[in-house]
């Protein structure tokens, strides 16, 4: 059994939740998890004591939403879907807890979900968001929505990118109750800045920016990335506009490229020019004889022009 890290609870009144209830609910959940898993945290040191940053995870489970936030030493915040208002069980308790409700379906009420998650950020708080925007059913890795880079951009805050492993084996998808005794790890990677790969202005910047985040959420979770939105079949990413792989299967995130343009662990490829033809002299020794002596040395003509003999 391991021990809780030290926690910092930061209360914030103006904030969603309720600072009473999520402190003593914290500490319970912190203390359960420690208790009923053999629960594994690598990365600490890569959290802010201090100051905003975004957290982004995978998203196996939905127990997810418990071991990460037992992990951090902070208090945090986070979205979550709006059907869980439309239960008795979590309607009142997970929005105590500082969750965030967004319409998934986008437009406005989505837009006032993301302009809470900036208030958090500007107050200087931790913030989660799924980049899947959803759960992956496949146990694969998906491509990363740009708004976890756009709201990065905005409040100008790192991101935490996050790997863990175990979750599923937990809580597998559909069902309630999670197994107890499972081993859990949460790995926490270095903070990245959006300014880094561009300028934070240019839509190319904030998708090159996702991806990279992506990048290293595979590295730290160890899962196969497919290069399809989670929830979407490779001809629905077509049909939307994204560009999918030309093959439905997983695929495993590429390999950081070294100084002399291969991989890190794999040796650069050097195209050779085609060799050259040899000449059979056997075949064509008769056609360069003169007067029976040894062959003729080949001389090349410009075109349109013929040889003549010295008379």
């Amino acid at each position: 059994m391991s021990k809780p890290a030290d926690f910092n609870f930061e209360p914030a009144p103006d904030l969603p939740g309720a600072d009473r209830l999520a402190k003593y609910s914290l500490g319970a959940i912190r203390q359960l998890t420690h208790r009923m898993w053999d629960f594994e945290i690598e990365g600490l040191e890569h959290i802010p004591r201090t100051g905003p940053a975004l957290i982004a995870p995978n998203h196996l489970s939905f127990c997810d939403s418990v071991f990460v936030p037992a992990a951090l030493p902070r208090r945090m915040w986070a979205i979550g879907k709006g059907e869980y208002m439309d239960s008795w069980k979590t309607k009142h308790i997970f929005p105590a807890l500082g969750m965030i409700p967004v319409d998934r379906t986008g437009g406005d009420a989505a837009q006032v979900a993301l302009d809470t998650a900036a208030r958090v950020l500007d107050d200087g708080h931790l913030f989660m968001i799924y980049p899947e925007g959803t759960r992956s059913r496949s146990g694969n890795l998906h491509k990363g929505r740009t708004g976890v880079a756009r709201l990065a951009a905005k409040c100008n805050a790192p991101i935490i990118p996050v790997g863990h492993s175990g979750t599923i084996a937990v809580q597998p998808p559909d069902t309630v109750a999670m197994k107890p005794f499972k081993k859990v790890t949460v790995r926490f990677g270095k903070p990245m800045w959006v300014h880094e790969h561009g300028d934070p202005s240019d839509p190319r910047t904030l998708r090159r920016f996702t991806d990279a985040v992506m990048y290293e959420i595979a590295e730290l979770s160890g899962q196969t990335y497919v290069d399809v939105y989670a929830g979407e079949t490779p001809a629905e990413a077509t049909a939307s506009g994204g560009a999918p792989s030309k093959t439905s299967e997983p695929r495993a995130m590429p390999r950081r490229l070294s100084v002399v343009g291969g991989t890190s662990e794999t040796p650069v490829s050097i195209t050779l020019p085609p060799t050259r033809p040899a000449l059979r002299t056997s075949s064509i020794g008769p056609l360069l004889r003169t007067n029976g002596g040894p062959p003729a040395a080949l001389i090349s003509m410009p075109p349109g022009r013929t040889k003549t003999s010295a008379k």
